[in-house]
């Protein structure tokens, strides 16, 4: 008997489009990243030419799922997957700023959990693995890339919600990183009872070049805000810069130069590429046309006074080489929420792969631009469910047609998730006998 899932012990919330890559194809086999029991980071691969599954096997410990007295799930801490030049696999994980016990965080604030790198022991093998101490233990948000040179950028946020968003750079395949350096800056606002903050979404540009996409966080301090909201996950507006890795310049669409690390009032003057006024947002990602011209996935929706600021739609806006455009939203709902990632197939003909509702039912859906983001058409169902819903993570490095991105699926029965590899055909099955693994007896309750 086969089943559309590769695992079933994921975790919590157990993948994300903001821990990038979480997956890598290489040399004919995707491998792929998730969150399993006590939020530890888990390592599957799959090989396309003999179409057999190896794992998941467990890569490293996260403080996050052993924290005294933790009785919820963190999900902060999700891995992100990065092979270098010589073929070993580097798992990034288990960070949500920090805790006390680690000393004071000079970029920042402290919460909870330890950013750690696991790096595996033998090249492209995923079965035994080697924690190292050589990145701070304050990241949250790891996103990691590998330029032609084989040098590794790994951005995140150093630290909880006050903190500045950083780089750490390694020269040599990963063993070693320079010390973090600041990009987006936080501090406190003269004008409100809030500190300026900040969410990011890093990726390869062109040549030596990172781009950056990224929306303003107004945190709040406890007891004030709008309307007595206090701590609320409120952001607001899209933006985006680049980052020229060779000489170390920061610039905007318009090739300015921008002085970093980034502030709040040089970003609404420079970096702006959306305006949402009050809607709430939740920053997407950033990838290039043909013609060098910037395009960026943004969540945003009207604040319905909840904690998370209400459901949220994906939009998608592009630069065309003069102005941004409006959102114009993926999939048509005027109400709802949707997650998801999208890739350029060809010049004009963007894909996205999005996580939506049908009612009760959770699908995964493929969404199709053939005028260069100008307007969408549903392509393909890719999964759905009854009485659930999917998140995803971003477009796997490279991916190969049949393994797009990786689906968790989510039902309020349970905090094991069923992890899926889906591609252009759909789920990549596996024998129900080797996708059901054993459980991990756990302390935790879903949130």
């Amino acid at each position: 008997m086969l089943a559309d899932h590769f695992a079933d012990n994921g975790t919590g919330n157990p993948l994300a489009v903001v821990q990038y890559p979480a997956g890598e194809y290489h040399d004919g086999i995707s491998y792929v990243s998730y969150q399993g029991p006590f939020e530890d980071p888990y390592v599957a691969a799959y090989n396309h030419e003999t179409k057999e599954w190896l794992g998941p096997f467990r890569a490293g410990t996260s403080e996050l799922g052993r924290r005294e007295g933790r009785t919820n799930f963190d999900n902060h801490g999700k891995p992100t997957l990065l092979i270098d030049d010589e073929g070993y696999i580097h798992i990034f994980y288990g960070g949500h700023g920090g805790d006390k016990h680690h000393g004071k965080n000079l970029l920042g604030n402290v919460h909870h959990g330890a950013n750690k790198n696991s790096i595996s022991k033998r090249p492209l093998d995923i079965t035994e693995w080697e924690e190292v101490d050589n990145i701070s233990v304050f990241g949250t948000y790891n996103q990691a890339i590998k330029m032609d040179n084989g040098d590794i950028y790994l951005f995140y946020r150093h630290g909880a919600h006050r903190s500045d968003w950083v780089y750490q750079l390694s020269t040599d395949n990963g063993r070693t990183y320079s010390e973090p350096v600041s990009f987006l800056k936080h501090k406190r606002r003269s004008d409100l009872q809030a500190v300026d903050s900040w969410y990011a979404w890093a990726s390869r540009g062109e040549g030596d070049d990172i781009i950056v996409s990224f929306d303003y966080h107004i945190c709040w301090d406890g007891g004030a805000g709008v309307n007595g909201r206090g701590h609320t996950t409120e952001r607001h507006d899209a933006h985006f810069m680049a980052f020229n890795t060779k000489t170390g310049e920061w610039r905007n669409v318009q090739g300015e130069t921008l002085t970093m690390p980034l502030t709040r009032e040089e970003a609404e003057q420079k970096t702006l590429a959306l305006s949402t006024g009050e809607q709430w947002t939740f920053n997407g990602s950033v990838n290039l046309d043909s013609n060098g011209h910037p395009h960026i996935a943004i969540n945003y929706g009207k604040d319905l006074g909840e904690k998370t600021g209400g459901p949220k739609l994906t939009h998608h806006i592009r630069w065309d080489g003069e102005s941004w455009s409006d959102g114009v939203k993926v999939n048509g709902q005027e109400s709802g929420i949707s997650r998801g990632d999208f890739m350029f197939s060809s010049e004009q003909n963007i894909q996205y792969f999005l996580s939506e509702q049908d009612g009760s039912d959770g699908l995964v859906s493929v969404w199709s631009s053939t005028d260069g983001g100008q307007s969408f058409t549903k392509s393909k169902e890719l999964l759905r469910r009854p009485n659930a819903s999917f998140a995803t993570t971003a477009i796997i490095k490279n991916s190969h047609p049949d393994a797009r991105v990786i689906v968790a699926e989510r039902s309020k029965n349970t905090p094991d998730r069923k992890i899926y590899l889906l591609g252009e055909n759909g789920p990549i099955q596996r024998p129900m006998r080797d996708a059901t693994l054993q459980k991990d007896t756990s302390i935790f309750k879903t949130d």
